[in-house]
This record gives structure tokens, sequence and C-alpha cells, in this order.
């Protein structure tokens, strides 16, 4: 199961009843958090899941409503008694603004390694997280984010007896291991089924719409886009500034076929939101709500 919290979803300053868009994932025990802007520590704590066990943080782009609560977020982790390096990955760029960040922050228990992906499409795994970073349009080098924890294929014992593949290779073949035993090399896909599909996760703001996305975010579980307003009305205003509307982003999760989409990273100028533009092109989007929670498992 991954847990999957919307710690924030205000767009540019935090308001009295509105944290800066953020987004933590939980598995196994293990956490990994995308954005901390201005606050993002204190609506953490009214979540209650702790703070030691965050493994990554990835920045999508560095406007300050995005990295400047990461200081002192550090320095928590550090009280929390976190002695494990913690990862930091972003666009070009990352360690000029972390090391500049971290002046005020100097007596961290931790190793903290930064991994500067260059503006393309990147794959890498930390732990049991899948993680896609992939360039969007914005007035700044930014990144969306993939979020995904794999499913093994199922292990067939029957299968493995018809192929006559020994016993104690099994362990090994379903990590996904060729083993070589008395001259004959066994492959995991002797012992194993189809693949199964995991749980994913897309987060994007601070874009305008692209194929891109689309591309990256297709058959999510669960998509997270910002809709700094919602309308076509306000169209001209968040091209000029590289954002996005509620009725784009619609348009993309039912490009994307996703299951559900969350609106995120609203305008502070909007305080009452007309969903219906939203919902008349993608029934299942949801205005996104700050430590608004879900679980999500595998399917089957």
């Amino acid at each position: 199961m991954l847990d999957v919290c919307l710690l924030g979803t205000g767009g540019m300053l935090p308001l009295p009843d509105r944290y800066l868009t953020a987004l933590l994932t939980r598995f196994n025990g293990n956490k990994l958090l995308i954005d901390c802007g201005e606050g993002t520590q204190v609506t953490m704590k009214l979540l209650g899941w702790g703070y030691k066990t965050i493994d990554v943080i990835c920045i999508t782009h560095y406007h300050g409503d995005h990295i400047t609560g990461l200081p002192g977020l550090l320095l928590t982790i550090g009280n929390a008694g976190r002695e494990e390096p913690l990862t930091i990955i972003g666009p070009p760029g990352l360690k000029r603004v972390v090391e500049g960040l971290t002046v005020i922050c100097r007596d961290i228990p931790f190793e903290i390694k930064l991994m500067e992906l260059p503006l393309q499409n990147n794959s890498l795994q930390i732990g049991d997280f899948f993680i896609s970073a992939f360039p969007v349009q914005h007035k700044v080098p930014c990144f969306g984010y993939v979020v995904e924890i794999k499913r093994s294929p199922k292990f067939l014992p029957d299968k493995a007896v018809i192929n006559n593949v020994p016993k104690e290779t099994w362990r090994y073949l379903q990590k996904g291991e060729t083993v070589e035993m008395d001259g004959v090399k066994y492959t995991p896909d002797m012992v194993l089924g189809e693949f199964r599909k995991g749980i994913k996760v897309g987060y994007v703001t601070d874009a305008r719409p692209s194929k891109t996305i689309v591309d990256a975010v297709a058959n999510s579980d669960l998509f997270i886009c910002e809709a700094m307003y919602m309308e076509i009305d306000f169209l001209e205003q968040v091209k000029k500034y590289q954002h996005m509307l509620g009725v784009e982003a619609a348009q993309m999760a039912k490009e994307a076929n996703v299951s559900e989409l969350w609106l995120t990273h609203f305008s502070p100028a909007v305080t009452t939101f007309n969903t219906a533009c939203v919902t008349d092109i993608f029934k299942d989007s949801y205005l996104g709500e700050d430590r608004k929670v879900c679980t999500l498992t595998y399917d089957g």
C-alpha cells in the first residue's frame, strides 16, 4: 500500500488556511517528499506521520514557494534522530541552491546526497521508490515527477516444476536474478508469471500542458496537477507566467487515462472554486485540500 498526502495546495505564498503545495508519500515506513515550500514542516506536524523516515526529497524547481522550507525541515529531521543519509533530487542548479539554503543549518547530523539531474527524462530507484523526473515548460528549469511502486510477477511453483528448475534456485529467480547450476542457466521467466501493474502517482506543478506530461503520467492511479485557476477565462494570464488551468489539467488527465485527478497549487486570489468546467472534461477530478490523504493498493 502507498499512502499519499497532499500537504498543501497553495501557490506563490502560504495563507492562514492554505499551505504551499507539497506532496508526501509513504511506503513500508519510508517516505518521499516532493517540494518543500515555506511552512511544509508545520503541515507535516499537523499530519502526524513524523519526519525521521523521509529518505528522498524531490524538488520541481527553485522558486521560493517550492523550496524555502528546506532548511527548517532538514533541522527538524535531524532533531528527530535521523542519522542515515538523505537524498535530495532536482533540476540543474540544485547544488548551488541547497548549499546556499543550508548555510543557516550547518549542524545536520546526517549526510545529504545531492542528485542534480540533467533537464531531460530521468529514471532512478531509491529504496522501494522508482522515480521518473521529466522536464516541463516553466519560466525556469522545472521537473514533473512520477513515483512508482513496482510489483513483481507472481511466482508460479507449477511452472518451475514443469521447467525442471531446481528448488535451490527458486528464491533467487523470484528476485529477478539469473542462476547457473551444473552448467545449466535458469532465468526468472522460467518461474514467474506475467507482469503485474504496480502503483503509480504523477505530480506536476508550475507548467504548461504538454504531450510530455501526458506520456509520463499515463495510466497513473493518481495524477496531482496544478490548477492556478479553473476556467478558460484565465488562459492568457496563466500562459504569461507558464502555469496551468484546471480545465487543462483535466484534459491531460483524460488523454493520459489516469484513474483520478487532484487539483492543487491554487492562486492565493482564489477563495471559491467552480469545478463544473473541470469535471465536465474529466469526471474523476477533485479539489485538493491541505492534508488530503488516500491509500493506493495493488489491483487485485
